[in-house]
């Protein structure tokens, strides 16, 4: 549990996933002296969450869990300097990505809808009062490429791709009132590239091999990102080079 004047913090949600395991797995070598708050969906994500320096928490990423969880975090509020919200879905046994029109089904789409667009919107209205304050926090989404509306020169991926959309926009709506409401707050749509993880495993074959990153490439490359990245009050959309994408 947190002291009663704990340090500095990074939040990590998703910490389960390939990508947030390996951003903790950074943040506990490169800095030692700040906590790390660790959101599990599954409860029994927390025995590897849970770590020295390492607080672990479970959520059912319902608004109710999520509201609950940010009462966890009291202990840190306005000490909370980066935050990855590392969830999302691509494909299931029941789901995947639609090469054609006819292969829209309602409850698929509604269901790739509420997990990467709903669920990172009900954490982006959750946290502000957790994150406000004086020092410089850097609040990274994990979106996707194929998420913008300018790039899409293939078609295909339809509620994967809507969804992306409809998430950006969230974090670039949000952005102009976190300008208002907490200006020491940066939010930033990321796109990590294709990364060997259980996500993207079916759809690697065709991918080069110098394009598939593991999950540590990824997460030496958001936090070196986060450490260069001026906190400006507008969004931003950038893959894992850096380089801004076209919304």
């Amino acid at each position: 549990m947190p002291t009663d004047h704990p340090r500095h913090a990074n939040l990590i949600i998703g910490a389960g996933s390939g990508i947030g395991s390996a951003v903790i797995r950074r943040l506990r070598a490169a800095q030692p002296d700040r906590d790390i708050v660790a959101v599990c969906r599954r409860p029994e994500d927390l025995t590897e969450a849970a770590d020295d320096g390492v607080h672990a928490f479970a959520c059912d990423y319902s608004e109710t869990g999520i509201a609950r969880l940010i009462t966890q975090l009291a202990p840190w509020q306005g000490r909370i300097n980066l935050v990855v919200i590392s969830t999302g879905i691509l494909h299931t046994a029941s789901i995947k990505p639609e090469k054609r029109a006819e292969d829209l089904h309602m409850d698929s789409m509604l269901e790739v809808l509420r997990i990467n667009t709903v669920v990172p919107a009900l954490w982006l209205s959750a946290l502000l009062p957790a994150v406000r304050g004086s020092d410089p926090c850097r609040v990274f989404t994990l979106s996707a490429r194929v998420g913008s509306i300018s790039d899409n020169h293939k078609g295909g991926w339809y509620s994967y791709r809507a969804s992306k959309a409809a998430l950006n926009m969230i974090i670039k709506t949000a952005a102009i009132e976190y300008a208002r409401r907490a200006p020491n707050v940066k939010l930033i749509a990321f796109h990590p590239g294709t990364v060997d993880t259980g996500l993207s495993k079916p759809f690697q074959r065709n991918v080069p091999e110098d394009k598939l990153f593991s999950p540590d490439f990824v997460a030496e490359r958001l936090l070196t990102i986060s450490s260069d990245l001026p906190v400006d009050g507008d969004a931003s959309y950038l893959d894992y080079a850096g380089k801004s994408i076209t919304w």
